[in-house]
């Protein structure tokens, strides 16, 4: 029996029921390559194990190391080790495939995962993953609602996020204190024509000042009166306002500066 640690965001999923709708779900077909992110005590991974034989799975708790080993013996590719570490690109080259990605998600790392997979979109189908309710809304969230922000932006601009299904916190030990949803990213092939650090920046700057508007954001960033005034946009809007082809629009009209300002964020 493994305790759950708290350091390590655990709540391990109890209910097959859940368990199988979420593989049945990845409607796993032959040659596809899966990859599970912090598969702990194995609730997905014995159904997903039966599906495909090209599965790696990613864990970095040792006690769930050594229960995994035991229980699935060779069957199962195990990597030990913190998922924020992998590069899915070099295993994507080395497989000549893109990966399907499946995971019950910590809750305080989900954008730090988020941001992972984004950053490595070229080594990705899709992205099924089990998050807090709150943030699986932010995914799917319109332009103009309280749920709108950074992640609706970044989900949106680089996936076609779905939410699948709601899932009660009675479904895990120890009970959580809010509910899940199980989300599906499928990962655009053809991404809008930008520089995505950049676009990246213009997002963040403006959602930063998001109750002024996004001239106030981006002054923040350095840009000045006479060259906002120059690109032609209506910078009265506040963030929440714009869509993401509307943010892809303006990192492209701003372009044209960016050697002229600070970019905060990596």
């Amino acid at each position: 029996m493994i305790k759950p640690k708290k350091s390590l965001g655990q709540n391990f999923l109890h209910d097959d029921n859940i368990a199988r709708n979420i593989v049945q779900s990845l409607a796993l077909q032959s040659g596809d390559h899966l990859l599970e992110i912090g598969p702990g005590k194995g609730a997905l991974t014995k159904f997903l194990i039966r599906k495909t034989p090209d599965f790696l799975a990613v864990e970095l708790d040792p006690r769930a190391v050594a229960l995994l080993r035991e229980t699935f013996g060779d069957s199962l590719e195990l990597l030990q080790t913190d998922v924020l570490t992998v590069s899915l690109i070099d295993l994507a080259e080395q497989r000549r495939a893109r990966f399907k990605v499946v995971g019950n998600i910590p809750y305080y790392i989900t954008s730090e995962i988020l941001f992972w997979l984004l950053d490595q979109h070229e080594a990705v189908l899709e992205a099924t993953l089990m998050v807090q309710l709150e943030v699986a809304q932010r995914f799917v969230a319109k332009p103009r609602t309280k749920e709108y922000g950074i992640l609706s932006i970044f989900s949106q601009h680089y996936t076609e996020p779905r939410l699948l299904f709601k899932v009660s916190r009675n479904s895990f030990y120890p009970v959580p204190k809010v509910d899940s949803a199980v989300v599906r990213l499928v990962f655009k092939r053809d991404l809008p024509d930008c520089d995505h650090l950049f676009f990246r920046n213009i997002v963040r700057a403006t959602f930063g000042k998001r109750r002024k508007t996004l001239r106030n954001g981006l002054k923040f960033m350095g840009f000045t009166d006479d060259q906002l005034d120059s690109i032609g946009f209506d910078l009265t809007r506040r963030s929440e306002e714009l869509s993401p082809q509307n943010y892809v629009e303006l990192s492209g009209k701003l372009q044209q500066y960016k050697n002229h300002v600070t970019l905060p964020f990596s």
